[in-house]
Order: C-alpha cells, then sequence, then structure tokens
C-alpha cells in the first residue's frame, strides 16, 4: 500500500511489470480502498495513459478537492516507452492527492517517473512474470482463497493451462462454479472442463492469423504448446481455419452473401461470420500457399527433419 513513510511523504503509487493480472488485480484492490472515504464523483479523476500529457496530469494533481477529504488521480496503462513523458507532473504531489499509475509493461529503476515517485516519497512495485514453483504457488493460494476449491485441482490447471494467470484464473473460477452446483471436482472431470479452455485459446489463435499472424499469435501458439497440446495439432487447426477461409472467400466471389454462405454450411454461424469478415481481405493464392506451408511442415516434423516447437515458430513467420 502507498503510504506516506515520513514527514511530507506522499501518498503514490506505481505499478509496472510483466505479469498485467497482478498490476491490475493490485491496483483496483488499492483503488476500492481509497474510494471508501470519498463522498462525491469529483473525488476520482481517471485517465488514460495513452497521449497523457505531464502538463494535464499536473493539473489534475494539484487540484484541490473540493467535497472529498482528498482526490484520487489513477493514471491507466500509461505505456512502458513512453512513461519518462510524464515525471516532470510529479516534482510535487500534496497530501490532499493520491496518486495511482499502472504501466503497461516493465520499467527500469532508472526511470525518470519511478524515480520522481520514489524521491516524492510513494512507492513503485513491480509485478515478475510468474513461472515454475511461484506460478503453481500462486495458482495454489487462489484457489483455495478466492475459489475455494483444493490445491491439487490448481495444479491440474496449471499443468493443462497456458501459464497466463488471467487464463488459469478464469478456469478456476469455472470450476469452483461447477462444484458450487453440488459436482465433485474429480480429476477426470477437471481435465473434461479444461478442454473447453483451449478451444477458446484456439479460437483465440485463429482469430489473429489473418491478413497475416500477428503477435498475439505467436504468443498464443507458443501457450498452446506450454499447456500440452501438440504443435502439429495446433498446425492442423490452423490449417482448418485456413480451408474454412478459402472455401469461403470462393463463395464470396461468387456473390453469395453472409446469411447465403452461414445457411449452406454446417459450421457454427458465428464461425461462419468471422471467416467471412476475414475473407473480405484475405487473397486465395495466399490462402492456398498457407495451406501448402502447414503441409510441409507436418512432413517435416513427422520425418524428423524439424523440432516441432521451433519448426512451429518458423511456419508462423512463413504465412
Amino acid at each position: 500500500m502507498a503510504r506516506p513513510t515520513n514527514r511530507g511523504a506522499a501518498t503514490a503509487l506505481l505499478l509496472h511489470g510483466e505479469e498485467r493480472f497482478l498490476v491490475d488485480e493490485r491496483a483496483r484492490a488499492t483503488l476500492d480502498q481509497w474510494k471508501q472515504d470519498l463522498v462525491s464523483d469529483f473525488g476520482l479523476d481517471t485517465m488514460e495513459g495513452q497521449g497523457l500529457t505531464a502538463a494535464r496530469l499536473q493539473d489534475a494533481i494539484l487540484q484541490a478537492p473540493f467535497l472529498d477529504p482528498y482526490r484520487v488521480v489513477h493514471v491507466r496503462w500509461l505505456p512502458a516507452n513512453k512513461a519518462e513523458s510524464v515525471a516532470s507532473a510529479l516534482n510535487e504531489i500534496p497530501p490532499t492527492t493520491r496518486l495511482m499509475i499502472t504501466v503497461a509493461g516493465k520499467i527500469a529503476a532508472s526511470n525518470k517517473t519511478a524515480k520522481a515517485i520514489d524521491k516524492a516519497g510513494g512507492i513503485v512495485e513491480e509485478m515478475q512474470h510468474l513461472k515454475g514453483r511461484a506460478l503453481s504457488d500462486w495458482a495454489a493460494k487462489r484457489a483455495v482463497e478466492k475459489h475455494q476449491i483444493t490445491p491439487a485441482v490448481a495444479n491440474q490447471v496449471v499443468r493443462s493451462a497456458p501459464p497466463d494467470l488471467s487464463i488459469i484464473d478464469s478456469e478456476l473460477a469455472k470450476l469452483a462454479a461447477y462444484q458450487a452446483s453440488g459436482n465433485k471436482l474429480t480429476p477426470d472431470v477437471v481435465a473434461q472442463l479444461l478442454a473447453g479452455g483451449r478451444e477458446d485459446e484456439i479460437f483465440r489463435l485463429t482469430d489473429h492469423l489473418l491478413p497475416r499472424p500477428t503477435a498475439q499469435a505467436f504468443e498464443i501458439a507458443r501457450n498452446l504448446t506450454r499447456g500440452g497440446i501438440q504443435p502439429t495439432s495446433v498446425a492442423y487447426r490452423m490449417a482448418r481455419h485456413y480451408a474454412l477461409v478459402l472455401e469461403v472467400k470462393a463463395r464470396q466471389e461468387r456473390g453469395e452473401s453472409l446469411a447465403e454462405v452461414q445457411d449452406k454450411m454446417a459450421e457454427h454461424r458465428f464461425v461462419i461470420q468471422k471467416a467471412f469478415e476475414a475473407a473480405q481481405q484475405a487473397e486465395p493464392a495466399r490462402l492456398e500457399d498457407a495451406l501448402k506451408a502447414i503441409r510441409d511442415y507436418e512432413w517435416e516434423v513427422k520425418s524428423g527433419q524439424v523440432d516441432a516447437d521451433l519448426g512451429l515458430d518458423v511456419l508462423l513467420t512463413r504465412l
């Protein structure tokens, strides 16, 4: 908690780091506590970090409270590469202002904004990426304290889900709801319920493939393989998506509307809608080339010519 540590120290907290889930949760808990003593809507000033200027932030910090005992100024997701641009606004933080800054990413201790918060008597906290034992411990504690399920179930979630705290927490919440309905969470039941989470991730992956794979596509694909799905299985699902978009593209070129395509194809209407939107910007030749690249990748893996995991990354760069 950001708190004065000496006379004249500011109540200010800057949160940054690779674990955005933890940054967001820490910020939300702190803000909820700070807002308890506010009596009006004027006491909270929330500003988006993107495009925020030092002058605008300084005006908000120096503004005196109207009806409230203090003002809460909340800067949401200040871009890490732009964090130093608001440092000059922090030269003076009055005792009637409580300042919360969340940074979208990790910043160095030498960052001017971090140093300004520290100099003012506030606190700078980094939420480091959790992995290995730290991730398992976090999940077990989360399972018991928030979701009232056992650490054994949490361990099964960690083994099956991508190493993403938001996904793990979502899976724990789903399992807790199942248990709360009167059902028993056996290992087999948990495995069946977790499969749906992986399907959601597959859908997210295909949503980031066209017109070219995005950075999110690479991240999601890696998370899927770390979560236990074979790289060739991920490639197979990608191929199915490209084949679907190629078929929808052919129907578009014949003049069929979205409704007509949805009526004639067996896939879910929402899936067809997403494919229809993707097909509008896709070229048939590129879709065919992508299918050939995936076919070649699968052959190279099965013949022992390439490592499956590394080959999947290379494949995404070729699509």
